[in-house]
């Protein structure tokens, strides 16, 4: 499960941050305040939510089989290796 969660928090936190930076760069927030306000917060964090989940989606994918599947693969880039040469990009 780390192999999925620690990339996925690392992706969001990145894009929230960097999202953030440019919405206030481009004058969102309200009026006579410094922070955004709650829509553009709620509009960064659910786009880099679903940016990192897209990205680290294949992880899952490898996690899954090697679960349901633990004869058939070594570790885990042996797992992904084998699923894009059967499957091909789309299996991951």
């Amino acid at each position: 499960t780390l192999l999925g969660i620690v990339p996925y928090s690392g992706i969001t936190f990145c894009l929230f941050e960097t999202f953030k930076a440019h919405l206030v760069a481009r004058g969102m927030q309200p009026p006579g305040q410094e922070q955004l306000g709650t829509g553009w917060r709620l509009g960064a964090g659910a786009l880099s939510g679903l940016l990192a989940q897209s990205a680290t989606y294949p992880l899952d994918i490898v996690r899954r089989r090697m679960q349901v599947s633990p004869h058939l693969y070594r570790n885990e880039a042996h797992a992904m290796t084998s699923i894009f040469q059967s499957e091909g990009a789309r299996g991951l």
